[in-house]
Parts: C-alpha cells; sequence; structure tokens
C-alpha cells in the first residue's frame, strides 16, 4: 500500500459526467485534494490507515472488504466494489484489498462536508451510498438458498449486474473472482464452490477463463 499520484481514472470521471460543469469541476477540485492509496494485488490494508469516518471512493480497479474475527477458520468478504463506487473504511474486524493493482481515494470529514454543501454533488454521494447499500442487501439475500450451487449463482449474477460488461453470447466480469474468494462471498468453503462451478460449467451456465468468468446469459437478465 502506497500513497499516489492525485490523478483520476477515467471511469471516476465518468461518474460525475452528468454534473453541470460547474458542479463537476469543483468535485474534481476536491478529489485531486483527497489523498490516494494504491493497493496492491492482495496485501491487506488495515484501519489504522483511514480517518475512522472516512469513505472510500474507487479510482481504479476493483477492492474487497474482508473480516475476521478472531480465530474463526473462514474469513467473509462484508463488500465489494469497482471503479466509481462508494465504501466505508474498513471496521476494526477488517481489511481492505484490492483484486489487481487498485486505487481509492480517502474522503475524510472536511471533504465529505465540502461535497455535501453543493446539492448536485450531494446527490450522487447519496446516489453511490445507496447503490452500496442495495448491493449489501442482495448479498444478503443470496444467503437464503439452502443450495450451495444456487448460492454461487445468485452471487455471479449480482457481480455481472454490477460490474459486468455485455460481450458476445453472455456477460463478462473481468476482475479476478477465485473460488476461494466466491466461498468468502457466500460463506462456503472453497471445495464447495469449486464443485458448485462446475456444476455450473456442465450446465452452460457459465464459461470460466482461470478466475474471470463469461455468464452465457443474455444482458436482459442481469440487467447490465
Amino acid at each position: 500500500m502506497r500513497e499516489e499520484r492525485e490523478e483520476l481514472s477515467d471511469p471516476l470521471t465518468n461518474v460525475l459526467g452528468d454534473l453541470a460543469p460547474a458542479d463537476r469541476d469543483h468535485a474534481l477540485t476536491l478529489l485531486r485534494a483527497c489523498k490516494a492509496i494504491e493497493l496492491e494485488p492482495g496485501v491487506p490494508c488495515f484501519p489504522n490507515a483511514f480517518p475512522a469516518d472516512a469513505l472510500l471512493l474507487v479510482d481504479d480497479g476493483f477492492v474487497v472488504l474482508r473480516a475476521s474475527v478472531g480465530g474463526a477458520v473462514r474469513s467473509a468478504v462484508t463488500g465489494e466494489a469497482g471503479p466509481g463506487n462508494v465504501l466505508l473504511a474498513p471496521a476494526r474486524t477488517e481489511v481492505l484489498i484490492g483484486l489487481g493493482r487498485s486505487r481509492v481515494k480517502v474522503i475524510d470529514a472536511t471533504a465529505r462536508a465540502e461535497l455535501l454543501t453543493v446539492p448536485a454533488l450531494a446527490d450522487a454521494l447519496v446516489q453511490q451510498l445507496a447503490l452500496a447499500l442495495r448491493q449489501k442487501q442482495e448479498a444478503l439475500a443470496n444467503f437464503a438458498p439452502a443450495h450451495h450451487v444456487d448460492r454461487v449463482r445468485g452471487k455471479l449474477l449480482q457481480l455481472a449486474a454490477s460490474y459486468g460488461h455485455v460481450v458476445r453470447d453472455g456477460v463478462r466480469i473481468d476482475f479476478p473472482v477465485s473460488h476461494a474468494l466466491l466461498a468468502e462471498m457466500i460463506g462456503s468453503s472453497r471445495e464447495t464452490v469449486t464443485r458448485a462451478v462446475a456444476q455450473l460449467e456442465r450446465a452452460s451456465f457459465i464459461d470460466r477463463r482461470g478466475s474471470t468468468y463469461r455468464l452465457l446469459v443474455s444482458p436482459q437478465s442481469v440487467r447490465v
């Protein structure tokens, strides 16, 4: 982990594209002034790296929050976000991890207060927080199915809807999703997820290449 350059990625500046030019320029000025943290793939970033009340705006890559309590055998993914998405800084039992090289902007209390003084910026921030809350609700609902293959299918559909790209014959999830990560996302074991993924491949629901997936479904079915 290291503090890095102030430039913003195209996906993040595109998030601000619907704002009026003056509001957009104001937001870019504020975000450029926020500390940027580069995350090396798989290297945890601990809570003490962030102000307690900070919001994190993903500028590049893909990040997850991973929680582990005491001597628990398994850890769990408690949140995930891609470019332009907002999530809370890690809580006491969590760490922030980039899947591949990633960068986040740290919006502290001062920057957040300034953003909220402009109605259009406040609305954009609320929309991102609402999206994060909806994704958490969908993730919790995915624990309801008793069969793990249904949990894996549901989580892949959720990831495709939030972060997928439409390609020929389906929707592609570009960032790496290992069996171990899927297991942490759905509260299962890696071995169980491996069996479930194999079943979904046989059913022609997914086409897997290493840790990336192409869902063999119509874009309409995942609301991309």
